[in-house]
């Protein structure tokens, strides 16, 4: 099981960028994928997310600016950024629930707890210039 982010960068304040995660060994159709961030000295915190039933999450702080979607024949899930702030800057790891099961708060599996996921990829790093 293998996870690999890529699209991370600098831009500017209102600028936006897609993240992409790849990933590789295992049955893409049956599971969740969650995007999470963390800068030095704070808890990761969940970003999006989006299940093996095509429901998409979105933390309150980036509603109506970030889209997640997934192209399963690739494989992949990306994370349109759009009308960044300097308060995006961060490293954003995507994250794989082999469940496909997370969910919205009162879930067994809720979408923005670390503990809901199973495998975790590197990072990548995202700046935000104002």
């Amino acid at each position: 099981v293998q996870l690999v982010e890529s699209g991370g960068g600098l831009v500017q304040a209102g600028g936006s960028l897609r993240l992409s995660c790849a990933a590789s060994g295992f049955t893409f159709d049956d599971y969740a994928i969650g995007w999470f961030r963390q800068t030095p000295g704070k808890e990761r915190e969940g970003v999006s997310a989006i299940n093996s039933g095509g429901q998409t999450f979105h933390a309150d702080s980036v509603r109506g600016r970030f889209y997640i979607s997934s192209d399963r024949a690739k494989n992949t899930v990306y994370l349109q950024m759009n009308n960044l702030k300097p308060e995006d800057t961060a490293v954003y790891y995507c994250a794989a629930d082999l469940l496909g099961v997370v969910s919205g708060s009162g879930a067994m599996y809720v979408w923005d707890e670390k503990m809901s996921y199973d495998h975790w990829g590197q990072g990548t790093q995202v700046t935000v210039s104002s």
